[in-house]
């Protein structure tokens, strides 16, 4: 069994997760957080079946996760 540290994001009409640590992209979504949760640990358990263990990019491994925000002139 092997932790994922998963972002979540809350949008207007629906939620959309995807974890850190895993080489290529891998997104789940749903109507709920709950329902993005489960969507993105299917498809993190099919991207590890489909193209194998070393998609898991453990080194360094990733110890905390943060969300920050801070204003860019555009």
């Amino acid at each position: 069994m092997k932790q994922f540290k998963i972002v979540v994001e809350k949008h207007p009409d629906t939620y959309v997760a995807y974890p850190l640590g895993l080489k290529g992209v891998v997104v789940g979504q749903g109507d709920t957080y709950e329902a993005a949760l489960a969507d993105v640990k299917s498809a993190i358990k099919f991207h590890i079946e489909t193209f194998g263990p070393e998609q898991i990019d453990t080194d360094p491994p990733i110890l905390e996760a943060f969300i920050a925000e801070t204003g860019v002139a555009v």
